[in-house]
């Protein structure tokens, strides 16, 4: 629960900047950032399963029932099966919300903005400020508007229009539906034409002019960003971005697994000491094998690994050294090679035999 709380409160902060920028509807606030902690559920699901196992047998070792654990002929190893029981649904939950919550949530995201990107020029007009235009090459400007919103005075517009530099201000403006299209038609008001060469200056003045209130939005229909896709459109697609994206959504599980293993063995305490130098090791691997997950996906992104292999050798090879320091706590390897030869066989000195008189 608390990091889950610390999440929501960092996504907050990020969405409250998106729609301080405009980017996201300010009335939308709460819901983008519900989707994006239920994208954020993998990594938060992992990190509460690393630290519940760590913090477990931290305890364990503290209150000394390990050794009644050792005493009863278990190892280390015997603890592989219970501790999988005990994670398998929620590595299953991590499986789901990977492959199947990740990209849904960022779809629901990327639409909501998307779909307040491409409002019309004129809903993005607010009195007293100036805001650009959906395909970033006008800026408006309104003093007052009616109660209706429908007309508007002392109006400005900026704009950049076959090499020119448009600015057109008007005392008044009002919003008319010509065929499928909504026009603003401004009033009393002059237009000064600049070429971006700077070559000369025109002037015009008007009583009646119309231009388009509408733009284009920098999303397109087919620049779906791959963390978007679905898993299935990713299997279908061999490009080096959806490889990339698709590494890391299988990688979250193979990540749980190999904490599970990873709990296990950095979980060993001092009940004379705090267990605080446990948690921090724990933290530092977690932190340590996330960031390779990410660091691969943009490898695999821009083609500087395949998914196979860098997935076999991140993953596996996490999962080796798992293997290998388990059976070093379980068969005592490094407790035997400390020990010293000389040691073993040394026999007791019998004392003098004193014959009686």
């Amino acid at each position: 629960m608390v990091l889950v709380t610390i999440v929501m409160t960092m996504m907050l902060i990020r969405t409250l900047g998106l729609a301080s920028k405009g980017s996201v509807n300010p009335q939308e606030v709460f819901l983008v950032m519900a989707y994006t902690v239920l994208g954020y559920m993998p990594t938060i699901l992992s990190l509460s399963l690393f630290i519940a196992i760590v913090g477990t047998l931290s305890r364990m070792y503290r209150d000394s029932e390990m050794v009644i654990w050792f005493s009863s002929g278990q190892g280390m190893a015997d603890f592989v099966k219970p501790l999988f029981r005990f994670a398998w649904p929620v590595l299953i939950l991590i499986a789901v919300m990977a492959l199947v919550g990740w990209p849904w949530a960022n779809s629901q995201t990327i639409g909501m903005r998307k779909q307040y990107e491409q409002r019309s020029d004129i809903e993005r007009v607010a009195p007293g400020e100036f805001r650009e235009s959906a395909g970033r090459v006008r800026v408006f400007f309104i003093d007052k508007e009616t109660p209706d919103n429908s007309r508007a005075t002392n109006v400005f517009i900026w704009s950049i229009e076959r090499n020119l530099q448009i600015t057109t201000s008007a005392r008044s403006g009002s919003i008319e539906n010509i065929g499928d299209s909504r026009y603003l038609l401004l009033n009393n008001g002059q237009r000064l034409e600049q070429p971006m060469a700077n070559t000369g200056l025109k002037i015009s003045e008007f009583k009646t002019y119309g231009t388009r209130a509408g733009g284009s939005s920098g999303f397109g229909d087919d620049t779906t960003p791959a963390r978007a896709r679905t898993t299935l459109s990713l299997l279908t697609d061999r490009s080096d971005m959806s490889r990339g994206e698709l590494a890391w959504r299988v990688g979250m599980l193979l990540a749980a697994i190999n904490f599970v293993l990873l709990a296990l063995n950095v979980s060993s305490g001092n009940p004379r000491v705090g267990r605080s130098g446990n948690l921090l090791l724990a933290l530092f691997a977690f932190v340590v094998y996330y960031n390779m997950l990410n660091l691969g996906q943009s490898w695999i992104s821009s083609g500087k690994f395949g998914m196979g292999g860098f997935m076999l050798l991140l993953h596996g090879g996490v999962l080796l050294i798992n293997l290998a320091w388990l059976g070093a706590r379980q068969n005592n390897w490094g407790r035997r090679i400390r020990k010293s030869p000389s040691a073993s066989v040394a026999a007791p000195a019998t004392a003098p035999r004193i014959e009686p008189t």
